[in-house]
C-alpha cells in the first residue's frame, strides 16, 4: 500500500481483490476521501448486480488468473485534473463507463469460469449452453457500457426494485431487478415492450432467482417503455394479466 495510490484501488477493492494487508490500510483511507468512497460503493453495487447475470460456479484457479490480469489494467484517479478539464456531461460519461466496464469485468469472467463445468455434460449441449451464455453476458455488457445508456428505476410491488438501461445507439435494452417475489407455481414473469400501447414479447424472467439481469429480447424499435406480466409456464402471445410492473424508458439528453 506505501507504494500505490489508494486512489487506484477502488475497483481491486469492489472485486475483493486486495490482500488482507492492503484492504485494512485502504479501508482505513475511505472515511477521509469522500470520492473514493462513492466509487467504491457503486463499484460494489454494480458488480454484485451485474454478477446475477450468471449463475455458474468459477473454477479454483480463476480468482488467481483474474487478479494477474488486473495489475495489467489502469485505473484513473478520481479528480485527475485531465478530467475535471471535460465538460460535466462528459465527466459523467466517462465515470460511468468505467464503472460499467469493472463490473462487467466480474460477470464475464464468472461466465469463462463456468465452461469447465460443462466439460463434463455432453459436447453438443456444453457448447450451445457455453455460447448463450457468453452471448447473453456480452449482450448485457454491450448495453450497460454504451455511451448513450440511459437508466431509470422504480420501487416494484412487494418491496423490489427495477432499473431499465437503455441504449437507443444499439437499439437494446436490460432490466436489472432486486427482490422480486417468486411467481406463484406454473407461472412466470413475461417481459413487454410497450409499443404505443401495444404489448411486444421481450423475454421471460427466471422464476427461481429474486435477483437477475435479462437483456430484453428483439430491438427497442422506439418503444416507449416496457412492463412485466405474470404469464403462464412459457410465456404467452400476449399479455394475460395485469401488469406487475410499468416502466417508461429513460428519454435522450
Amino acid at each position: 500500500m506505501t507504494t500505490i495510490d489508494p486512489h487506484r484501488l477502488t475497483g481491486a477493492y469492489a472485486l475483493h481483490a486486495l490482500s488482507d494487508e492492503e484492504n485494512a490500510a485502504f479501508e482505513r483511507h475511505l472515511p477521509g476521501c469522500e470520492a473514493c468512497a462513492q466509487e467504491a460503493a457503486e463499484l460494489s453495487a454494480t458488480a454484485a448486480r451485474l454478477a446475477l447475470a450468471v449463475t455458474t460456479t468459477p473454477a479454483p484457479e480463476l480468482r488467481e488468473r483474474v487478479l494477474r490480469r488486473i495489475t495489467t489494467v489502469r485505473q484513473d484517479t478520481p479528480g485527475r485534473t485531465s478530467v475535471r478539464a471535460l465538460p460535466a456531461r462528459a465527466r459523467l460519461r466517462a465515470r460511468t463507463r468505467s464503472r460499467w466496464a469493472l463490473a462487467v469485468c466480474l460477470a464475464a469472467a464468472t461466465a469463462l469460469g463456468g465452461t469447465a463445468l460443462w466439460q463434463h455434460q455432453e459436447a453438443d449441449n456444453a457448447r450451445a449452453q457455453a455460447r448463450s451464455s457468453r452471448q447473453t453476458t456480452d449482450g448485457i455488457a454491450a448495453v450497460l457500457a454504451a455511451p448513450d445508456a440511459r437508466t431509470r428505476a422504480a420501487a416494484l410491488a412487494g418491496g423490489a426494485t427495477g432499473t431499465v438501461v437503455v441504449s437507443r445507439e444499439r437499439d437494446r435494452a436490460v432490466f436489472v431487478v432486486s427482490g422480486m417475489a417468486r411467481p406463484p407455481g406454473g407461472k412466470v414473469y413475461q417481459l413487454w415492450f410497450d409499443d404505443a400501447g401495444t404489448m411486444r414479447s421481450a423475454g421471460l424472467m427466471d422464476p427461481g432467482r429474486a435477483d437477475q439481469a435479462v437483456l430484453l429480447r428483439g430491438a427497442v424499435d422506439g418503444a416507449s417503455g416496457m412492463g412485466v406480466t405474470v404469464e403462464p409456464d412459457g410465456g404467452s402471445t400476449e399479455p394475460t394479466s395485469a401488469p406487475v410492473a410499468l416502466l417508461s424508458f429513460p428519454a435522450l439528453d
